[in-house]
């Protein structure tokens, strides 16, 4: 009976354990949703609430004004408002595929296979962790422009195929694939192509939803090809009209319609992240990110 009742008694104690932990998680969780709470309650302001001083975070009164002078500014484009949108949706969609075979393939290759440089060429996309976009823009132009992207659709795709953090992932996650399980299925005749889809990609979901995040993170609110490397306005994305718009002027009016244009950018990838939250952790729990 005694450790019945101690056994009944474990269950209470644990949570009361768990007190100083929500102590810090809670606070953090505030903070961290305070600026999305701000995108929306910025973009629900009236023209007299964006400039009040002192400014409040929260809205007063919501108003959807911002949004209808974004859409009166939007249909008096010389280019159909669509036809942004649908540059948008067709380079980040066919960017996350592309992204996520190509990861998918590396990653395998570098975490099972055994070839000359292997360890070389992962410490060459280690390495290229340590750069940022704006470090490598003009030797990234010169080689757009050597193989001939200006002006080129295919431009919005290319220069994003290549994601060393998403092939660090994914090879690193890989890397807790136990070979033995492999080794038993090319005993049992399964080939490389077999073995990779139906073994190894099952496994690794969480990694490549990870990098599913990302990639669409990273094209959909992309502008720099647009604003580099094209000058046809039918070829821009969404994210760079939207910028345009919201930088041509500097009143208030302008402030709204930057707040509402940030809110309708901002849903995608807050849609996204909240259906593929869970991979994202499971992600960085095998992924050597403790």
């Amino acid at each position: 009976m005694a450790s019945i009742q101690g056994k009944k008694m474990n269950p209470t104690r644990f949570h009361r354990s768990q007190i100083k932990f929500y102590l810090v998680l809670v606070p953090m969780a505030i903070l961290t949703g305070l600026p999305i709470v701000f995108i929306f309650s910025q973009a629900l302001k009236p023209l007299d609430e964006l400039y009040l001083y002192p400014p409040r975070f929260l809205v007063s009164h919501p108003s959807f004004s911002s949004f209808r002078k974004l859409f009166e500014a939007m249909n008096s484009s010389e280019v159909p408002i669509y036809r942004y949108f649908y540059n948008s949706f067709l380079s980040t969609f066919l960017t996350v595929v592309c992204t996520v075979f190509i990861t998918a393939f590396a990653g395998y290759a570098l975490s099972k296979k055994d070839f000359k440089a292997k360890n070389l060429i992962f410490s060459i996309n280690t390495t290229a962790l340590m750069f940022v976009g704006a470090a490598v823009r003009i030797p990234r132009y010169l080689i757009i422009y050597e193989i001939g992207l200006i002006d080129n659709f295919a431009v919005h795709i290319v220069p994003a195929l290549a994601m060393p953090v998403g092939l660090f992932l994914v090879k690193q996650f890989m890397d807790q694939i136990p070979n033995e399980l492999l080794e038993a299925a090319k005993i049992d005749g399964a080939t490389d192509w077999y073995t990779f889809l139906r073994i190894v990609v099952p496994l690794s979901r969480s990694s490549l939803a990870t990098v599913v995040i990302l990639t669409f993170q990273a094209a959909w609110n992309s502008v720099e090809a647009s604003e580099l490397y094209l000058n046809h306005d039918n070829l821009k994305t969404f994210a760079y009209y939207m910028s345009t718009l919201t930088t041509t002027g500097n009143d208030v009016a302008g402030i709204g319609m930057a707040a509402a244009a940030t809110l309708i950018m901002f849903i995608p990838n807050l849609v996204i992240f909240i259906f593929m939250q869970n991979n994202v952790m499971s992600t960085m729990a095998h992924s050597g990110i403790k």
